[in-house]
């Protein structure tokens, strides 16, 4: 039963969010409208019959805190109700979430069904595609014809290329362009990433097998030889919870980053200083290089490692800066499969960061009220311009100012 909180002289049953009281429920009792008396000048009190206004707020705020106080304890407490209907509708209760339950492992089955079918029908695209950016295959008339179309139906004064085949050329800078021009990325890409970044010449999607403990993705980062690191792939696994969550989709359990094997003395993600050193007692002095931590893209294969235990002890800050950088990590890793993947040639073109920058303007911000209702605020001039603040998208990169956002035009003539 809920706790009844006492208000004048009578116990009222507080109703919960989670089921009808046992008083109100419309087994035990019919359904009523609340009356509201009507307002006249009999009721209204005596001018000279006034009452100390301060006094009167301060008991009502104190009643106020004491019945939203014990309210707040009732959520999520039983009322009452479903534990006082009959045995057998209370099997029919238990039935419902069995039910339910069929409901979830069917919504789980869905989800990896539709991994393996989108591993099916893109796989072949991504291929071609790498084909054609890496210069290893010719590109067909069928295919520029094709994008041709695509380029007047955007820009009705884009002159259409000779749709003849056309010789095998390689794309230079092709994903560092593509990274460059997402919003977010492109605030942690640093001038030191992108020397890197150049020698990266494919960035692949791929699903975890269906037979996994966990489902998942894979985004495998494809390098050349080059002067940083030994690896040829780095990868960035994430994994989901076994379960899809209350809304049907993949809930984030954890990600996985590959180990950089990082050459001698060019390590991205760390700044080195060299600092003198005096022996106190020969009075000799040295010079030591010591090694820092600096913002950098390739941190994203070192992710954040959520708390083992959720009793874990952890201080609220710090509990607070974890979850913002898993939240960045994850919608990083989001973006890349949902985002920069399927649509590379539009985020190299800069078509893409048209649309993000749309999407942030309706999604960042909370549309305001016209009116002044407290009369605080005068309405500035009409002619004074005042220049807004842009909000960046989700991943709040750290790094890298000189990568920061890129004009679509200029994006277009690259």
């Amino acid at each position: 039963m809920s706790s009844n909180v006492p208000i004048a002289h009578g116990d009222i049953t507080a109703p919960t969010p989670q089921n009808t009281p046992l008083t109100h429920a419309p087994i035990a009792a019919g359904l009523s409208r609340p009356t509201v008396p009507d307002i006249s000048e009999d009721n209204e009190p005596a001018e000279d019959e006034s009452e100390d206004p301060a006094q009167i707020t301060g008991a009502q705020a104190a009643m106020l805190g004491l019945v939203q106080g014990r309210l707040a304890d009732l959520v999520g407490k039983s009322s009452g109700y479903i534990e006082s209907l009959p045995i057998d509708v209370k099997k029919s209760v238990e039935a419902l979430k069995g039910v339910q339950v069929k409901q979830n492992e069917l919504q789980n089955q869905y989800k990896r069904e539709c991994l393996e079918l989108e591993k099916k029908l893109q796989l072949p695209l991504y291929e071609r595609r790498n084909a054609i950016i890496s210069g290893a295959a010719q590109a067909t008339a069928e295919e520029i014809e094709a994008g041709s179309q695509a380029s007047l139906k955007d820009d009705p004064l884009y002159t259409p290329l000779p749709s003849d085949d056309g010789a095998p050329a390689a794309i230079p800078e092709f994903w560092l362009t593509a990274l460059r021009n997402h919003v977010g990325l492109s605030e942690i890409i640093t001038e030191r990433d992108a020397s890197a970044l150049k020698n990266l010449t494919d960035i692949r999607l791929s699903y975890l097998p269906s037979d996994s403990p966990k489902p998942g993705f894979k985004i495998s980062f494809i390098f050349s030889a080059n002067d940083f690191f030994e690896n040829d792939v780095l990868d960035k696994t994430y994994l989901y919870q076994e379960e899809v969550g209350y809304t049907g989709d993949f809930v984030y359990d954890h990600a996985i980053g590959t180990e950089i094997k990082w050459k001698e003395e060019k390590d991205l993600t760390k700044e080195f200083e060299i600092k003198k050193q005096r022996n106190k007692n020969t009075n000799r002095t040295r010079l030591v290089r010591k090694a820092r931590p600096t913002d950098s893209f390739f941190n994203f294969f070192s992710p954040p490692v959520p708390p083992e235990n959720e009793g874990e002890d952890m201080d609220d800050e710090d509990l607070v800066e974890l979850e913002e950088k898993l939240e960045m990590d994850y919608q990083i890793g989001e973006d890349l499969k949902e985002k920069i993947i399927p649509r590379a040639i539009d985020y190299f073109t800069g078509k893409a960061l048209e649309y993000d920058v749309m999407d942030e303007d309706e999604d960042d911000f909370d549309e305001l009220d016209d009116e002044d209702e407290d009369g605080q605020f005068d309405d500035e001039d009409s002619d004074s311009e005042v220049e807004l603040p842009r909000r960046r998208g989700p991943p709040k990169g750290r790094g890298g100012s000189s990568a920061g956002a890129v004009n679509p035009e200029e994006c277009k003539q690259q």
